[in-house]
């Protein structure tokens, strides 16, 4: 069965409101991260956070702790780790209900969304801690960031070359692709970092690392808006 006919089985009436579902839950999971990470941020204070050399995953560490030179202490680490936990659930789901997709193509989505929720649930459950490092739990913390990272990242891309399956617009199908590539190179150079800086990573590593992170979910939030747009025209 085609893509074509496989859509053609959903009544026609009914297609729009799917393909609103799905890019709500698509335009959700970015926002889910991106709200916890500024709350969680902003109430860390004395000194602030920093957007540039904090890991983000220290916002998810209530502490007080210490983990490569870096203090952390979150005194909301419960919503950052309530975001890390959601978003990339809500993420595959609006990818799971993806229509135009089949086969490989539906597999080349839903194998880097699944890696990404993962991820996600991984490190909520799995802090970044120092204690984390001692005690063994660190290395979960480890694994669910590379999934998360290369999830969102690959998913980005294969998106974007499937903008007219999908149903978002070439330039927000242009747009993923470019996130995604910039992640993915963003995820070398901050592992690069971390095992070239030891104790001690360049410090900006934080900005590096929302390198890995952000775009992605600026690009998915983007094009889950044009797909709504595009399902009401």
């Amino acid at each position: 069965m085609t893509d074509t006919e496989s859509e053609a089985r959903v009544p026609a009436a009914h297609q729009p409101e799917q393909r609103r579902a799905t890019a709500a839950l698509l335009v959700a999971g970015p926002g889910i991260y991106l709200g916890a990470e500024f709350v969680a941020a902003a109430a860390w204070t004395d000194p602030g956070y920093s957007y540039t050399h904090h890991f983000i995953s220290d916002l998810g560490v209530h502490g007080p702790s210490t983990l490569f030179g870096q203090y952390m202490y979150s005194p909301l680490a419960w919503v950052m780790n309530t975001g890390f936990f959601l978003f990339g659930i809500v993420i595959f789901a609006g990818v799971a209900m993806l229509r135009g997709l089949s086969g490989a193509r539906r597999w080349a989505v839903l194998v880097p969304a699944g890696m990404l929720a993962v991820g996600g649930v991984l490190l909520s459950l799995f802090h970044g801690s120092g204690e984390a490092l001692t005690d063994g739990t660190g290395e979960y913390h480890s694994m669910g960031a590379f999934a998360g990272f290369t999830g969102a990242n690959v998913l980005a891309v294969v998106l974007g070359r499937a903008w007219r399956r999908v149903g978002v617009s070439r330039a927000a199908g242009r747009g993923l692709v470019v996130a995604g590539v910039v992640g993915l190179v963003s995820t070398v150079l901050y592992l690069t970092a971390i095992m070239a800086g030891g104790e001690s990573p360049v410090g900006i590593i934080g900005l590096i690392e929302r390198g890995a992170a952000e775009p992605f979910l600026i690009g998915l939030l983007c094009a889950g808006v044009s797909m709504i747009k595009r399902a009401g025209s």
